[in-house]
């Protein structure tokens, strides 16, 4: 019994430290753990609001990759960290949603083990092929797949990234059983791509918008149920026959739990002010992002956020049968 009051004590002193602490908030420089490898979708996005906030807080925002476990690794490090403000991890709908089902034993519980800050931005997923896999369009794909399902390869950036579960979907959809390929980020996948060492990827639209644009791989659908203004001339899927083909990800700034409210605040505000900044604005914009509203941007829509989309994305991870230990 005294042993449970003393840790009960001392973790109210360390709360209450914190909290007198935080009016000086920030007052050395902080990491953004980005948990992809770097010149990812993920990497691009966090860098260039990293970059405003460290402006707007007046002290670096360094960005820290910590690759692996589909991006659990890095925010596993963020779950477990102080929640002093200096530690915080960019989430997506991979590494606090998808991941709580796909793998057995995840590393965090992603509803009691962060704070949520703020919703970032939303992504559509684009279906890339290899330059050379006969097909032209979305539909002479599926017919492709179906008949060569049993040679076919794609890749991910890496077990329960947003690239794999939203082939999960597009493979589930349209009845394939195909090899994943996983890699460790999304550039090593891509590269192994335009060499036609895997047949397609699914790819953010972020990273996939140059490489379309270069002519280096083949760009099939958009899987978002709207087209992009990034690529306005790439279909989606819904145009091409599939209405139940809708995947894309979201990014949001997560502390660990119990981060003091005076601290949640700063962060939150500098990271809409980030948003509201033009240029980072036009930055995300081109690279296919959407910034979402400032109604999206509170943390009480992103806690429920999280919780909604565990619940979303539990039923056809499991219909799927993908499982990761």
């Amino acid at each position: 019994m005294k042993e449970r009051v003393g840790t009960a004590l001392a973790a109210a002193l360390i709360v209450c430290s914190l909290a007198s602490s935080s009016n000086a908030f920030p007052e050395r420089p902080l990491t953004m753990v980005v948990p992809f490898a770097a010149g990812g979708p993920a990497d691009l996005l966090g860098r260039v609001v990293a970059s405003r906030m460290s402006e707007i807080l007046n002290q670096p925002v360094v960005v820290e990759n910590i690759n692996g476990s589909g991006g659990m690794a890095g925010a596993a490090r963020v779950a477990n960290a102080d929640p002093d403000g200096y530690q915080f991890v960019l989430g997506t709908v991979g590494t606090h949603a998808q991941g709580q089902t796909l793998y057995k034993h995840p590393l965090y519980d992603a509803v009691t083990d962060f704070t949520p800050v703020v919703l970032i931005a939303e992504v559509p997923l684009v279906l890339l092929a290899r330059k050379d896999l006969p097909v032209k369009d979305f539909k002479e794909f599926v017919g492709y797949a179906r008949a060569n399902q049993a040679k076919l390869q794609f890749g991910s950036a890496g077990a329960g990234s947003a690239s794999h579960l939203g082939c999960v979907l597009l493979n589930y959809v349209i009845g394939v059983s195909v090899t994943h390929v996983p890699y460790r980020g999304t550039a090593p996948a891509l590269q192994d791509l335009q060499g036609g060492r895997i047949d397609y990827l699914c790819d953010l639209i972020l990273s996939a918008k140059p490489q379309i644009e270069g002519d280096t791989v083949k760009g099939l659908a958009n899987l978002d149920s709207k087209r992009s203004p990034a690529l306005p001339d790439l279909p989606t899927a819904v145009e091409q026959g599939s209405p139940d083909l809708i995947a894309y990800t979201w990014f949001a700034l997560f502390l660990p739990k119990h981060a003091p409210e005076p601290i949640v605040k700063k962060l939150h505000d500098a990271a809409l002010e980030a948003m509201h900044t033009d240029t980072v604005r036009d930055r995300l914009t081109g690279l296919g992002a959407e910034v979402v509203s400032d109604q999206e941007a509170t943390p009480q829509y992103l806690g429920h956020l999280v919780k909604s989309e565990i619940d979303k994305w539990a039923a056809p991870i499991k219909a799927s049968g993908v499982s990761v230990e």
